[in-house]
């Protein structure tokens, strides 16, 4: 664990004024009385663990890694990276089978595709979730997301791949767990709305898991290892051509962006500003005037917008906001920022439950207030709370401009004629 020890030094911790912003940011603080806070298991503690590890504390394992902390702090003091990095380096114990499981996405993804529909009738049956609740303590509360029958990847070979060398300009698409597994539908989106604008998609050579849910759970060895796979993949996708590699998962894209380098201590400086959101691309190819949108006459909806944590660390809110702006049917609803609470495997672990929900309680309210058609967000983990908790719809905004943009008409506008 030198590496990690060696990477902890570089969070900042030294720059902080401890002026406790993080702290009144925090969404676990004043729900979890268990967790000491931010400033204090972040920079205040780090003072003490470089003296004696034994100052580690771990209840730090109810920080939801969230960031807010990071996004408040005037100086730039990456606090989420301090105590993450601390319970990589210190906890103590392995990772539990239950942790384990939940980590391990494109295993659990790839045995549960070839029997989707017993794994997700399974799933949602109480019996099933009474037993997962008492052995492996995963709360019998949390719905689980439903499993396709087809890869996103086997139908992208199938059906779309031949068709992406007609184009003069690439990219190359970083689908992650919950498109390839979970949602192809919203891979088939990106493609489209990519096509129609006159950007051909490409897959990457080899991807594996972003690493944010093995990180989490402490699978340093594992998740170290796919990065460095897709790091190498990435770098190949960009020499063969391809103009960006794009996510339409903010935390993926904030995992490879951001976590290689500050928790795993990957060097990722040659390809980092080169991974991007899906709407980030988009957004500027228009403000560039590169390509033209042409939108239904006959789309309406309400929208409410939900910004990721991830998202705002990265600051890409602006770009996801702005595009579902641009839709002349919508009338769109930013909501406050809000956490959801679910913090991806967080809110599937029994003891983490009701803070989950608890923190995601002021957002719940927000929404069903609002009263929209449905809500947008660029997180799959955050629609899966939200949908869970409100029973309102949850869609990608890239999803949303497939549904709104008139495709053909798109297409002519581009001066497309493939």
């Amino acid at each position: 664990m030198d590496f990690q020890k060696e990477n902890i030094s570089r969070h900042n911790f030294e720059q902080c004024t401890k002026c406790t912003v993080c702290t009144v940011v925090c969404p676990v603080t004043p729900i979890n009385t268990k967790y000491p806070g931010p400033k204090q298991a972040g920079p205040d503690g780090e003072r003490y663990r470089l003296k004696n590890p034994d100052f580690f504390d771990e209840a730090f394992k109810y920080c939801l890694n969230c960031k807010r902390c990071e996004v408040a702090c005037p100086s730039d003091v990456r606090i989420g990276d301090l105590i993450l990095s601390a319970r990589l380096t210190y906890s103590k114990g392995k990772p539990s089978l239950r942790d384990t499981m939940l980590a391990e996405t494109d295993v659990m993804g790839s045995l549960a595709t070839l029997c989707a529909p017993v794994v997700n009738a399974s799933l949602a049956m109480k019996p099933v979730k009474y037993v997962m609740d008492r052995t492996l303590k995963i709360d019998s509360h949390r719905q689980f997301p439903k499993y396709a029958s087809t890869k996103f990847e086997t139908w992208f070979r199938r059906h779309a791949a031949a068709e992406q060398s007609k184009y003069s300009r690439h990219i190359s698409y970083f689908h992650g767990c919950y498109v390839n597994y979970n949602y192809p539908d919203l891979g088939k989106a990106l493609v489209a709305v990519c096509n129609a604008l006159g950007v051909g998609v490409r897959l990457l050579d080899r991807e594996r898991c972003c690493g944010v849910a093995k990180i989490a759970n402490r699978l340093v060895k594992e998740a170290t290892r796919d990065a460095e796979i897709n790091i190498a993949s990435i770098r190949k996708a960009l020499a063969d051509g391809s103009e960006a590699v794009v996510a339409t998962s903010s935390t993926c894209c904030f995992t490879m962006r951001d976590e290689y380098h500050h928790v795993l201590g990957l060097d990722n400086s040659d390809i980092r500003r080169s991974v991007t959101l899906a709407t980030a691309y988009i957004s500027k190819l228009i403000e560039r005037g590169d390509v033209r949108l042409v939108f239904r006459d006959d789309y309406r909806r309400r929208i409410a917008y939900h910004t990721p944590c991830h998202m705002e660390r990265m600051g890409f809110t602006q770009y996801s906001v702005a595009l579902l702006k641009s839709i002349p049917g919508v009338d769109l609803v930013v909501l406050n920022p809000n956490c959801c609470g679910i913090a991806g495997t967080y809110g599937f672990k029994k003891e983490n439950y009701e803070t989950s929900q608890a923190i995601g309680s002021r957002l719940f309210t927000e929404i069903e207030n609002v009263r929209p058609d449905f809500v947008a967000t660029d997180c799959e983990t955050c629609k899966w709370q939200i949908e869970m908790s409100t029973g309102i719809k949850v869609k990608n905004p890239v999803e949303v401009l497939f549904e709104a943009l008139d495709l053909d008409a798109t297409r002519k506008a581009n001066n497309l004629t493939i």
